[in-house]
């Protein structure tokens, strides 16, 4: 392998490392707080998924795909009562769980080498290399973040202040730096 393949290498886990635990999990976070424990469990029709229940989806998803997948963790994983769970999982457990499965997954990633990104591992019974189990965790944990953002911001019809465009100048208490968990 080559010096700049090992460096890219490097570059993608290092980036997957902070979209999942620096940029989208703190959001996540946010929006947890932000909800009162009967929001977390909204759903606007029964077609779609509560906050709740995105959560513990996440954190089943992460679980399979990284801890067990490619960190080698038993997959316990049970997919179908991640979306019939109507509640009351209480918020501080929700985050608990997630934010204990993020960490386990990053200290996986921590340890993956570039020859691990090219192995092939048998996930969800698919065949994929360990590059694509990490790029599908990251953009599945943005996508259904996003969810969850979209949600939270319904039910508390504000501006979360996750983003702004370039030059806008920072302002409320949504526009800070975004905390490392």
């Amino acid at each position: 392998m080559t010096k700049a393949r090992g460096e890219l290498a490097e570059s993608f886990l290092k980036q997957a490392h902070h979209s999942l635990r620096q940029h989208h999990l703190p959001r996540i976070v946010r929006c947890l707080e932000a909800l009162s424990e009967e929001e977390i469990w909204w759903r606007p029709n029964q077609a779609s998924n509560s906050v709740g229940n995105l959560v513990l989806h996440l954190e089943g998803n992460v679980r399979q795909w990284i801890v067990a997948g490619l960190g080698g963790e038993s997959d316990r994983r049970d997919r179908p009562r991640e979306f019939a769970e109507r509640g009351p999982i209480p918020r501080r457990q929700l985050l608990a769980g997630l934010r204990a499965t993020v960490r386990k997954a990053t200290r996986v990633l921590r340890q993956i080498s570039a020859r691990d990104l090219k192995r092939l591992y048998t996930i969800q019974r698919l065949r994929v290399s360990g590059l694509v189990a990490i790029q599908h965790v990251v953009e599945h944990f943005a996508y259904h973040g996003g969810q969850i953002i979209y949600i939270t911001k319904l039910r508390q019809s504000r501006d979360l202040g996750f983003t702004r465009l370039p030059g806008e100048k920072t302002k409320g208490p949504g526009r800070k730096s975004l905390p490392v968990i």
